[in-house]
């Protein structure tokens, strides 16, 4: 990249450096840490309840601070995981360069950085969250040859005081703007802060969603972000949603990424895109058209879509927003721009390149391929998700469809083109994603030998999370809330910062 071009960079140690995160040094973090007078280092990492955990350091003098980069810490994995047993509990975090970023909440000068676990042995830990994707991202490089790309919709809803100036129609909030969207303000100043922390945002706006419950109002917004490397994209999350939480604090409001908050209004989805690149080429198109090898990685979501759930949707508010005839989806199957479907191929931009020019008669047309933005995108996971397990899952599903023997007939039967909830003897033909928590778990324990492949993910994990998600015993929890409201509204009260 042209060293101008850093310039512009909103990433505070891009523009210094100037080189790209993933080819940050010690050395390079150092000089930065010197040169802006950083007092403080901060290590975060993520445990079993999708929360960033912290770890605060007082930089003393530099033989410290190249003992903090060099050797990390050791930390009590078994109150940060509950797979890890108390009499093996120790365990090393050391941060990965590539994710530092300087605190934008800190009153002393900070630097942060995301870290990965590791054991006694000094090799990492099987079942650490990052290194879980990291693995699958490895295996379906070596396998395929293809690099797997992802990007996030982050969807949350604010809890404020109730406005009584310009109020926004009931769940029509849909890209409205201030002053009817009364959070517009806070919704781009957590973008400038995110992008300042290393995040490639696409773009912001309302959602749907938009109510007003007991002298609250709950107002529905979304950050979405660009397609990225699948482990930078992870990250990318992961910040995001830490520093969505700090900023509301300082505002004084709530923020939520539950799936569900109420009966009858828009739940919260984490909708993830996807791509596959080959030698910088989107290889999901073809000649302006999906290509096979796009089919195939859609053969693979839907397969395992049962037991992706175990990642993406992971507590019973989950299964109150996958229900039928909303844009959640029930039915395992796809399609092209059809939100009823669980996979959607949205518009791709593989049509006209002049668009620009029709509508802006004195610019020249400009011959350009905008298949690169082409995306795949998987709609049933949420807030509560894990985000590196929910990435990990997509990603061994990717690599499931690209060698699966029949992937392009199941994809040819698993099309739609049609809303499915105004067809019924088509949604009859579709199966289902679990309903409930304990049904997610059954799914995961039918399936997972294929999320074991290429030791991705490790059996004991597995076999926790089949443990936690059966406990919740949620099979005939959606029936009884009908019956009692208050039911649903403990639970969402139980689960309100989830993930």
């Amino acid at each position: 990249m042209n060293k101008e071009n850093y310039k512009l960079n909103p990433n505070t140690l891009v523009a210094y450096l100037e080189k790209e995160p993933q080819y940050f040094t010690k050395k390079d973090l150092i000089t930065f840490i010197v040169d802006h007078h950083i007092k403080l280092i901060n290590f975060h990492y993520l445990a079993d309840d999708g929360h960033l955990k912290t770890l605060n350091f007082v930089i003393n003098s530099m033989t410290h601070l190249n003992e903090l980069l060099s050797s990390g810490e050791r930390v009590d994995g078994s109150s940060l995981f509950s797979h890890i047993e108390a009499g093996e509990s120790d365990l090393y975090v050391i941060p990965r360069y590539r994710t530092a970023f300087v605190n934008p909440f800190s009153d002393t000068p900070s630097l942060d950085l995301l870290c990965t676990f590791f054991t006694k042995y000094g090799t990492p830990l099987e079942s650490g969250p990052d290194y879980i994707l990291h693995k699958a991202n490895k295996a379906l490089q070596e396998t395929t040859g293809f690099e797997f790309q992802a990007m996030g919709e982050l969807e949350y809803y604010i809890i404020s005081d109730k406005d009584e100036l310009f109020p926004a129609e009931d769940q029509k909030g849909y890209q409205e703007s201030f002053p009817f969207n009364k959070m517009e303000g806070f919704r781009a100043e957590a973008m400038s802060l995110i992008s300042q922390c290393g995040g490639k945002i696409k773009y912001g706006h309302s959602e749907v969603g938009n109510f007003v419950l007991e002298d609250k109002n709950y107002e529905q917004n979304e950050i979405e972000f660009l397609p990225c490397p699948v482990e930078e994209a992870a990250d990318q999350l992961t910040i995001a949603k830490w520093i969505l939480r700090q900023l509301a604090y300082e505002y004084g409001v709530s923020i939520t990424y539950a799936p569900k908050i109420t009966k009858g209004k828009a739940g919260s989805g984490l909708h993830i895109h996807t791509r596959l690149v080959k030698d910088k080429k989107n290889v999901m198109v073809e000649n302006g058209k999906l290509s096979d090898i796009a089919k195939k990685a859609i053969s693979g979501y839907l397969s395992l879509a049962p037991s992706l759930t175990a990642f993406g949707n992971t507590n019973p508010t989950s299964y109150f927003r996958l229900v039928p005839h909303q844009e959640a989806p029930t039915s395992i199957c796809w399609g092209d721009r059809n939100r009823s479907v669980l996979v959607r191929v949205p518009l791709g931009w593989t049509g006209s390149s002049d668009m620009a020019q029709i509508v802006n008669p004195l610019e020249e047309i400009q011959e350009t391929d905008f298949s690169f933005k082409q995306t795949v995108e998987y709609r049933a996971a949420d807030g509560s998700a894990n985000i590196y397990h929910l990435l990990a899952g997509l990603t061994t599903a990717a690599l499931h469809g690209l060698t699966m023997d029949n992937a392009l007939e199941y994809a040819k039967d698993t099309y739609v083109d049609i809303n499915i909830f105004d067809d019924k003897a088509v949604s009859d033909k579709l199966k289902t994603l679990p309903e409930s928590c304990v049904q997610s778990a059954k799914a995961l324990e039918s399936q997972k030998s294929e999320f074991l492949k290429y030791n991705i993910f490790t059996e004991d994990l597995i076999d926790n999370i089949i443990e936690q998600l059966s406990s919740f015993n949620d099979d005939n929890l959606r029936e009884e809330a009908e019956k009692d409201e208050q039911k649903l509204i403990d639970l969402v009260q139980t689960n309100i910062h989830c993930g």
